[in-house]
């Protein structure tokens, strides 16, 4: 299947001159014919480019846990607030809508971010009212929160302990205060927000490990059930850390956590 432009007619804030496609899930999908859970996968940069060794990889390895999964090409600098968000949430109700086509339960979709694109899935699943809806298009009529969301040693904070490049690419150089406090995801917590994986290390020298600890704080204040892992070794943009003595177990305890929370063995 070929990639799936988010908006078949009008992109919001597209801007041709900025010389990046329009945003888009690459799908891979699994094919016997089940319905299976989801998640879309948003990989790193910094909101400055997207990462390729955390998008497709990830998928694959979502598929071996029998998990349908997109990879999200969503825009990046010199797009920032609302474009970037609006494709996290556009993913999200795009999936969501044709649920049946694709084989998924549309109750069991995720969303998985690295570094800046962890930051964009927490900000997809705390900020999911933030979505710019069009009453004439039936996508926009489904929800954009997503079922669950992991984070991966992912931008929480744009204030202390903070990626200074994230926040400047995603709320743009000019931005105050006040905007980087509502956009640290530390700051949308609700009782309402969705289940939590957050794993991160502890020496990572670009993201500090104070974004995982601070969110998780956040959320045991609301009561959000969450999973939090610290590993001691490595560094940044692991992706899977196959090779990282501890670190290489996120997979594992990431998948045992998606089977429980998707209810996946009551599936048999």
């Amino acid at each position: 299947m070929e990639k799936i432009k988010l908006w078949e007619k009008e992109t919001p804030y597209f801007k041709p001159e900025y010389e990046q496609e329009e945003p888009a899930l690459v799908p891979y999908l699994l094919n016997d014919g089940k319905v299976h859970p989801c998640v879309i996968v948003f990989p790193g940069g910094g909101y400055h480019h997207r990462a390729n060794h955390e998008g497709e990889p990830i998928a694959q390895w979502l598929n071996t846990l029998g998990i349908h999964s997109f990879v999200l090409e969503y825009r990046v600098t010199p797009y920032t607030y609302p474009a970037i968000l609006g494709d996290g949430l556009r993913s999200v109700r795009l999936v969501r809508h044709r649920a049946a086509e694709f084989g998924i339960d549309p109750d069991k979709i995720g969303v998985l971010g690295f570094s800046a694109g962890g930051h964009l899935a927490y900000m997809t699943a705390l900020r999911y009212q933030d979505a710019e809806l069009y009453p004439s298009d039936p996508i926009d009529a489904e929800s954009s929160k997503p079922n669950l969301a992991i984070p991966c040693y992912a931008v929480a904070s744009f204030e202390q302990f903070h990626h200074g490049g994230s926040a400047a690419n995603f709320l743009g150089e000019e931005n105050t205060a006040e905007m980087r406090h509502k956009y640290s995801a530390e700051n949308n917590v609700t009782e309402d927000t969705p289940p939590m994986f957050i794993w991160h290390t502890m020496g990572d020298p670009v993201v500090p490990v104070e974004n995982a600890l601070n969110m998780a704080r956040a959320l045991r204040a609301k009561r959000v059930p969450f999973a939090l892992h610290i590993y001691p070794n490595g560094g940044h943009g692991r992706n899977l850390a196959k090779d990282i003595p501890q670190t290489c177990t996120w997979p594992d305890a990431c998948a045992a956590w998606l089977s429980e929370n998707f209810k996946m063995e009551a599936e048999g």
